[in-house]
């Protein structure tokens, strides 16, 4: 749409004679700041008047004052018309044609785009945002330092748990054991052992003698 409209502009400024010089398509400046449009073009016969031209697709004279003037300027047949706006307001914003009087013909135009910065909330100095990033820093190390410390601490627990575990079942080996009984028991086996190898000694002697006596 855009290249179709260029080109029957083009073509109705060629009947009159009229020769347009490509102008800046965007123009981006923050609110209260002054903003420069600028038109030229070759064989006009009048100067060509500022426009703004409206979302209908309409369009109305640029109102002029002491804050918005235009001027222009002529050099090796070329004319060129500016339009100054010293202290834009976000209501400015629009598309900015040069119109010549008594003739269809629109220069390409210039958007203009007013803006307002995004304004700051808190106004901090060097020093503090120095503190902030080193508060920062600490939090982040103890982020880090602090579930380590804490997963450290409970491996050491749960490894003296499973220690006092296992000390608990040693002892409830030995719990139903009475150790009068264990020694009685051995007093007991100890004696019959000891028994048994005098008896034998003896019944060895008295076969001995049994036989010495046979002639």
């Amino acid at each position: 749409m855009g290249v179709f409209l260029f080109i029957v502009l083009c073509s109705v400024a060629s009947d009159k004679g009229i020769m347009l010089e490509p102008d800046r398509p965007f123009l981006r400046v923050k609110i209260f700041e002054r903003a420069e449009l600028e038109c030229c073009y070759k064989n006009a016969v009048n100067n060509g008047i500022w426009v703004k031209r409206l979302s209908s697709g309409q369009t109305e004279p640029v109102n002029l004052s002491e804050e918005v003037f235009q001027n222009y300027s002529k050099s090796n047949g070329k004319q060129c018309g500016f339009l100054t706006l010293t202290n834009a307001k976000l209501n400015d914003t629009g598309m900015y044609q040069c119109h010549f009087i008594n003739t269809t013909v629109y220069t390409h135009g210039t958007y203009l785009q007013v803006f307002k910065p995004i304004e700051k909330t808190i106004s901090l100095s060097e020093s503090t945002k120095n503190k902030i990033l080193t508060a920062e820093g600490v939090l982040l190390l103890l982020c880090v330092v602090i579930p380590s410390a804490s997963l450290l601490f409970k491996s050491k627990k749960q490894n003296r748990l499973e220690m006092k575990k296992m000390k608990q079942e040693e002892e409830n080996i030995y719990q139903g054991l009475n150790l009068e009984d264990c020694c009685t028991t051995y007093d007991q086996i100890e004696r019959s052992q000891t028994q048994s190898q005098y008896q034998d000694v003896c019944t060895a002697m008295e076969e001995r003698e049994e036989i010495l006596e046979k002639p």
